[in-house]
């Protein structure tokens, strides 16, 4: 009971406003619980889209809306701006730079991050593809390559900028690879004078049997 005599409603507090963040939020959102949603951006991301705003398809705003535009007629929803750096799980509080937020119920959606299975080493010459900053990253390379490439005039180098290998042959790196196809055949296929965007190699690497091996068979072909 709070110091003006209101029954407090259990607190539960969320961090991170991806899929299963959001979610459990918007299920929670008529319960009688205040939810307190943390995220270090303000905005909720389609994160399946991020492979068209890396190929210029797709801008970062058509996949990104605001947080707080979701639960703006849900009262006993409050989305904070912060980043988590600990739980206190003793005095059930959450650690987001100088603020502690109690809770009486915690969710923990913070999705996941690029994995280099153990060779970290690798990861500043093969970049990920998680968040908006990747895709604008990726995009801004892709067409710099064909840029430099247009102006290059050893043979040798210029075949090497227009090489791209995207590793993991699950749905996002299919669907890469068939981006940047689509972008070096169709899309700049008009747009350059002294190079042939089509000529580009696009490989796509995977260690399985199958690419999508998420799928079931019968949803998979070959051409």
């Amino acid at each position: 009971m709070s110091s003006n005599g209101a029954v407090q409603r259990p607190r539960v507090v969320i961090i991170g406003a991806g899929f299963g963040g959001l979610s459990a939020a918007k299920s929670l959102a008529k319960a009688p619980f205040d939810v307190v949603v943390i995220d270090r951006y303000n905005y909720h991301m389609f994160q399946p889209l991020l492979y068209q705003v890396a190929t210029a398809a797709l801008s970062p705003g058509d996949i990104a809306f605001p947080i707080r535009t979701v639960f703006r007629r849900a009262p006993n929803v409050r989305v904070v701006l912060a980043t988590v750096s600990a739980i206190d799980a003793e005095r059930n509080e959450v650690i987001a730079g100088a603020n502690r937020i109690p809770f009486d119920y915690l969710i923990v959606a913070t999705g996941a991050r690029q994995a280099y299975f153990g060779h970290d080493d690798w990861a500043p010459h093969a970049h990920g593809l998680k968040t908006i900053g990747d895709a604008v990253y990726l995009r801004d390379r892709i067409l710099l390559a064909f840029e430099k490439a247009e102006t290059e005039t050893d043979p040798d180098e210029r075949r090497r900028l227009l090489n791209f290998v995207v590793v993991g042959g699950g749905a996002t790196g299919v669907e890469l690879t068939g981006a940047i196809a689509e972008l070096a055949k169709r899309t700049l296929a008009s747009d350059f004078r002294t190079i042939n965007p089509g000529s580009a190699r696009i490989v796509l690497v995977e260690a399985g049997p199958r690419l999508l091996r998420q799928f079931d068979d019968c949803l998979l072909y070959t051409s």
